[in-house]
């Protein structure tokens, strides 16, 4: 394919990208294409770590901002080619990635081609593998390969949050918390012990838990702790020696992995407890001067985001980060997921805005 149009609007880019199929484990071609685009840019440097495309200015300013997207998708499912739709009144671009997360990618490239002389140094991203597996993750495998690809005063991750500022992100933990039996023939059920039923305690506790709110930083974030999986039983005739509820916690970013661990300990802790998944959330990262000169730039009120996203990666390494983009989080992966046009406009309004020092 020849090289991207980046003189095209951000919304015709969106769609662009969006007719590239690119679900996961197969973003090469679109990787492909994003590299041979920037490197024709000369006031950027590009690298390429596996999938994922590295572009950095080298203006000698004070400050660097790191603004990263990824360029996989869930699996299509009937919603490719996009197309243009009109619902009550509201312009949008159906398709799968328009919503997460192609049409922010667009507005990144299109800022990173036409922004020669931004008033922060910047590091642009576009990496793979980020809606599957942790050992996948592009950004990750950039975290421990290229550390320093990553540093920078301040992070924008171009989730999408409707082209508002969503700060943070809650923490989230997978466990499986088992119950163990004895099997028996089901027509003498008193001989055996059932490991299901030994479940139903677990089950009451998920039921009546009251989840938190807890305002972190000014921005209240809502925590959820909910039952994702159960599974148990060996035959119809059987009772069953194992019995195992799969739970998802979500907390929030005031709360550290460890502590998380000991408040499912204490839910469960008469159980036998296999922790399978933790993330570590992020806090707002607001506080920062920097952070708060965007804000002014953009506009609106910052809110939380709830659920995690790879600002986490960026909280680590010290780095306050958020999260900015076009389209409705409700709509990722949905099977009629579309983007409003107003919110890519929105977008690269207000990115753009901050980073050439004018007013929006």
């Amino acid at each position: 394919m020849p090289p991207l149009d980046l003189t095209v609007s951000s919304v015709e880019l969106t769609r662009l990208l969006c007719d590239i199929d690119s679900v996961s484990d197969r973003e090469g071609p679109l990787a492909d294409l994003i590299e041979e685009t920037v490197s024709g840019l000369a006031h950027l440097t590009v690298s390429r770590h596996g999938d994922t495309i590295v572009a950095r200015t080298a203006l000698g300013r004070a400050q660097r901002v790191v603004i990263a997207g990824h360029i996989d998708t869930v699996p299509i499912n009937d919603n490719l080619p996009t197309r243009f739709e009109t619902i009550d009144g509201v312009d949008y671009l159906w398709g799968r990635g328009t919503v997460d997360m192609k049409a922010g990618v667009a507005v990144q490239l299109k800022l990173a081609a036409e922004l020669t002389d931004p008033i922060v140094d910047l590091t642009w991203i576009w990496y793979d593998h980020e809606e599957v597996s942790e050992a996948k993750n592009g950004l990750n495998r950039l975290s421990q390969s290229h550390p320093d690809l990553l540093t920078g005063d301040f992070a924008i991750l171009g989730e999408p949050t409707r082209s508002q500022i969503e700060g943070g992100c809650n923490g989230n933990l997978r466990a499986e918390i088992r119950t163990r039996g004895l099997r028996a023939h089901s027509a003498r059920s008193w001989v055996g012990d059932n490991a299901i039923h030994k479940a139903a305690p677990i089950l009451d506790t998920l039921a009546a838990y009251e989840a938190r709110s807890v305002e972190v930083d000014g921005l209240v974030y809502r925590e959820g702790l909910s039952a994702v999986g159960i599974t148990g039983g060996i035959a119809g005739n059987v009772i069953p020696d194992e019995c195992m509820v799969h739970i998802n916690y979500r907390f929030a970013p005031s709360r550290s992995g460890d502590e998380a661990i000991a408040h499912i300990t204490e839910l469960f802790g008469e159980h036998e407890i296999e922790i399978v998944d933790l993330a570590e959330g992020a806090r707002p990262g607001l506080e920062a001067p920097i952070a708060q000169e965007f804000v002014a730039a953009v506009g609106g009120t910052p809110v939380p985001k709830y659920g995690w996203t790879d600002v986490a990666r960026f909280s680590r390494l010290g780095i306050p980060a958020v999260n900015f983009g076009p389209g409705d989080p409700l709509k990722a992966h949905a099977d009629d997921e579309r983007v409003s046009l107003q919110q890519i406009v929105d977008c690269e309004r207000g990115l753009r805005s901050w980073l050439t020092g004018s007013t929006r």
